[in-house]
């Protein structure tokens, strides 16, 4: 199974997170659920980095030297991102990587091992992998959307 029988998972999936992502407003960004949880946009950051390191580490293509890993490890989380046009454009361009990325890797090493700091897995089943994480912060950020307001209104009173 090679790049053209993924791709049309991929795109589904990334497509429906893309366009969550755009119907997003500025404000929102910095809406989190409690002082101990990540915001909106230290998840969307978070995730274009996933790409990049997936892309890097399971289909081999380097990030741009122009990326740099922000939200990993123990990266706190103050808020500092709140500029929804840039991190839109990031995700997009993390997107088209990591889907280069796998357009280049040839068919035989979609199922070879490949061990990295996370574990070991095959290329496809780090797809698996990306998509899952992709879908748990969209279900993070739908959650927040619906409670944080009234979280918000809660401690107002």
């Amino acid at each position: 199974m090679s790049f053209e029988a993924v791709l049309p998972v991929w795109r589904a999936v990334r497509d429906r997170f893309r366009k969550t992502m755009e119907g997003l407003q500025e404000e929102e960004l910095t809406l989190r659920l409690s002082p101990d949880t990540s915001t909106i946009g230290f998840m969307l950051r978070h995730n274009a980095e996933v790409e990049y390191m997936f892309a890097d580490w399971f289909f081999k293509k380097e990030a741009p030297a122009s990326v740099t890993y922000l939200t990993a490890g123990r990266a706190k989380d103050e808020g500092q991102f709140h500029q929804l046009a840039d991190l839109l454009r990031l995700l997009e361009a993390s997107d088209l990587h990591v889907t280069e990325a796998m357009r280049s890797l040839p068919e035989e090493a979609w199922d070879q091992p490949v061990e990295t700091m996370i574990g070991t897995s095959t290329p496809r089943e780090a797809l698996g992998r990306l998509l899952y994480h992709a879908g748990l912060h969209a279900g993070q950020i739908s959650l927040i959307r619906k409670c944080a307001p009234a979280e918000r209104a809660v401690q107002e009173s």
